[in-house]
C-alpha cells in the first residue's frame, strides 16, 4: 500500500485526481464518507471522472453524463458500458493507502 494523501483532503463527495506509479486515479469519498479508487479515465469518453459529481455511492463523467459504481466500477448508465478498474484503497491513522497493482473487479 502507498500513502497517498491526508484523508482530511477529499471531503464526502469530493474527488481528488492522482497518479501512483504512472497509474492515474481517482480518489472519491461517497456520500456515507467511505473512500474509493478507481481509474480516472471514463471508459467511454477517456476524461478525467475525478472531475465529475459524487452522487451516493457513483460518480458521473462529466462530459457524457455515464454513471460508475464507486464499489464495483461498472458502468451504471449509457454511454458508458466497460468498467473501471477499482483499486485496493483503506483510510488508516488519517491517511489513504491505495496499491495500484491490486484491483477488486
Amino acid at each position: 500500500m502507498i500513502d497517498v494523501a491526508a484523508a482530511s483532503e477529499v471531503a464526502a463527495g469530493a474527488t481528488m485526481r492522482i497518479e501512483v506509479e504512472n497509474f492515474e486515479i481517482c480518489i472519491a469519498r461517497d456520500s456515507d464518507g467511505a473512500i474509493h479508487a478507481i481509474d480516472d479515465l471514463c471508459t467511454h469518453g477517456e476524461v478525467s471522472l475525478a472531475e465529475g459529481d459524487v452522487e451516493g455511492c457513483a460518480i458521473e463523467c462529466w462530459l457524457h453524463g455515464s454513471q460508475f459504481d464507486l464499489n464495483s466500477g461498472q458502468a451504471l448508465t449509457p454511454p458508458a458500458f466497460e468498467p473501471v478498474a477499482v483499486y485496493d484503497c483503506k483510510e488508516i491513522a488519517g491517511r489513504i493507502l491505495i496499491d495500484p497493482h491490486t484491483t477488486l473487479n
